[in-house]
């Protein structure tokens, strides 16, 4: 054989050594069980990236992502892994590539998308390939009195808000995508909102005059009397705080942000069909429902009520209501009067007082 002159001799020694710390790309050869990947590199020795050098992940099989004949990039580490192949690492350069791409979107303010990994009552942490995400529970919008552990493994989009790598402090932040997630949620509604439209809500808080219904990031009012057509119901007798119900717009203030809702269960108005149900001079049946200095209110049925004035309740003067009824009385009543436009009903029991024993008879 020919004797290499030094010169050629440098030259390949110094380009051996070139190599080292060096990206090369080069295309698979084999990958072995152990998670081995031999890789051609366009030199006399063949690459080679044990799996340590893959993936920090234990558990990663190189398989899984990669085939024979693909290309793939990594960091020269040594010339000789004392076997005679050249020691390559692609999570070194994986690592590289990934903190670059990441201060990019840092600085374009990208929103992640991450399980959560860690939880403590201090925060959550979160994992952007191999960079650690602290997120402080105070940027987390986790409701107050919820237990943080029960978070981990859920996906959850958050921001970095400070990012110092060198310092190893990564903060990241899930409030601030909520809070633009509610605005953009805000602007479409009241973009989109208009009265008659149906909407499905959930009701967030029951009070004395009614409730208030979550339609997506807008709490709208339900009142009492657009809950039920039957008077002096409480809005717990039918709805229950956190309930999926079905409501509609009736009023609508864009300008000062208020929505008055009606439910979509509280069913016809019975006034509607009155007409054809009662008529003057028909005596019925009602149940005394409340009392008042000047008569009593009682109802017909559910989401009809007329007035027996105190002049009406018998033949006697009496000087308050209670001398002769008590409420949730049923008592024989005459219609005298019937307005279905106004919805007012008047009746008197004085009008059957003495006519018949049959009214005289206290009903159970």
């Amino acid at each position: 054989m020919e004797e290499k002159s030094f010169q050629e001799l440098y030259a390949e020694e110094s380009a051996k050594e070139n190599k080292l710390g060096k990206t090369v790309t080069g295309k698979i050869i084999s990958i072995t069980r152990q998670g081995e990947i031999f890789v051609d590199i366009g030199y006399k020795a063949d690459g080679i990236i044990p799996k340590k050098e893959y993936s920090s992940d234990e558990n990663a099989n190189p398989a899984d992502r990669w085939k024979v004949g693909d290309s793939i990039t990594a960091d020269v580490v040594k010339q000789n892994d004392g076997l005679g192949n050249v020691l390559l690492s692609y999570r070194r350069y994986k690592n590289r590539e990934s903190k670059k791409e990441l201060e990019k979107n840092v600085k374009q303010n990208t929103i992640f998308e991450e399980p959560i990994i860690e939880a403590s009552e201090k925060g959550f942490v979160v994992k952007i390939e191999d960079t650690r995400v602290f997120i402080p529970l105070s940027l987390s919008g986790m409701p107050r009195g919820e237990e943080p552990k029960n978070y981990i493994g859920k996906t959850v989009k958050f921001r970095i808000t400070e990012y110092s790598p060198k310092e190893k402090r990564v903060i990241g932040s899930i409030k601030s995508v909520q809070e633009e997630e509610k605005q953009e949620k805000l602007k479409e509604f009241w973009e989109n909102a208009e009265i008659g439209k149906k909407y499905k809500g959930t009701v967030v808080a029951l009070s004395s005059y009614g409730a208030f219904v979550d339609l997506g990031g807008v709490q709208g009012l339900l009142h009492v009397s657009e809950i039920s057509w039957v008077r002096n119901v409480k809005p717990e007798e039918i709805l229950k705080q956190g309930q999926e119900i079905e409501v509609t717009i009736i009023d609508l203030d864009k300008e000062n942000k208020r929505v008055k809702l009606s439910y979509g269960e509280k069913g016809p108005n019975p006034w509607n069909q009155v007409d054809s149900k009662y008529h003057i001079g028909d005596i019925v049946t009602v149940k005394v429902n409340k009392m008042m200095p000047f008569g009593v209110f009682v109802e017909l049925e559910p989401g009809i009520e007329g007035l027996i004035h105190i002049s009406q309740i018998c033949m006697r003067k009496i000087a308050k209501p209670e001398e002769e009824l008590k409420v949730g009385q049923h008592v024989h009543a005459k219609i005298i009067e019937l307005d279905k436009e106004n919805q007012r009903i008047e009746l008197s029991m004085k009008d059957i007082e003495g006519t018949s024993e049959e009214y005289k008879e206290e009903i159970k």
